[in-house]
């Protein structure tokens, strides 16, 4: 039987990318004495890695696939393939962003103030190469956690750190002066493995599903009936995602609408449409949509 070795980041995306692969459709479960989740998928073998080793274990072939943040393919150098994005978890709506930061009250204002001094990260090797790029030397060191820490207390003289935001810096008494890279979830591949037709077509099949269940996110199905005469005016109303599906009833001259809309909009737009002639009307939840 053939078998998907597929990689699940371990740690601060761990939780949501187990419930992303439940929204998809998976029934995945993690026992914390074990690296080897459960999956009800016989040709699926899960394993947890930590989303900084996930790249290099991909392209060593020790995995198929595994899903990981951009900055850890590219700390690593890795030869890997980025199959499709995936805006989920800590990693949002918009890209993680490494930045350097210094102390608030520091003298040093811009990355040549750098120069010969200091600089404590975990991203080690990208953080080289962006200051080696820049023509400006440089000592970094590896730091495993509480890295803002290092920099209040004068151990080093920056830190290059992840954010999103830019609030926990701020809140640490932290000020950003550039930024090294931007980085985003990403569904990666083994470039040999993937050239195998059952595995990318396993792959493909996957990464559907995802997708599919991270566009049902924060969305909901509306349906209701509506007279002819009012059919033009609750269209209006309607902020579709596509065109919304319209079918005649049974009876004379009434119709029925069914469309996807933001969750959000509900509370607003149901008196709405109820105010314009719209009757039997059912709001329900999405698991996936897929274009």
């Amino acid at each position: 039987m053939k078998i998907l070795r597929l990689g699940i980041p371990k740690g601060s995306l761990q939780e949501s990318t187990v419930s992303l692969f439940k929204k998809a459709g998976f029934d995945i479960s993690v026992s914390p004495r074990s690296y080897f989740p459960a999956i009800d998928d016989s040709s699926i073998k899960p394993v947890l890695v930590r989303a900084q080793d996930m790249s290099r274990y991909v392209e060593e072939a020790v995995l198929d696939c595994g899903i990981t943040g951009e900055d850890w393919i590219l700390e690593n150098n890795s030869k890997v393939l980025r199959l499709t994005e995936l805006m989920y978890a800590k990693r949002t709506n918009r890209p993680v962003r490494w930045v350097v930061a210094v102390k608030d009250d520091s003298r040093i204002r811009t990355i040549k103030d750098l120069r010969g001094k200091r600089v404590a990260t975990e991203l080690v090797n990208f953080t080289k190469q962006f200051f080696k790029k820049k023509k400006i030397s440089v000592d970094v060191e590896f730091s495993w956690g509480a890295t803002e820490v290092k920099v209040k207390s004068g151990l080093v003289d920056a830190i290059v750190e992840l954010t999103e935001t830019g609030q926990s810096l701020k809140a640490n008494g932290l000020k950003e002066i550039a930024t090294v890279c931007t980085s985003t979830t990403k569904f990666i591949a083994n470039k040999e493995f993937y050239k195998d037709k059952w595995k990318r077509q396993k792959i493909e099949y996957i990464i559907l599903l995802l997708k599919g269940a991270l566009e049902a996110e924060g969305k909901v199905g509306l349906k209701l009936n509506a007279k002819g005469k009012d059919l033009d005016k609750i269209l209006k109303l309607l902020p579709a995602l596509k065109n919304p599906t319209i079918s005649s009833l049974t009876l004379k001259d009434w119709y029925a609408l069914e469309v996807i809309i933001k969750e959000k909009e509900v509370r607003y737009l149901i008196p709405k449409l109820k105010d314009n002639g719209a009757q039997g009307i059912i709001e329900y939840p999405l698991n996936k949509l897929i274009y």
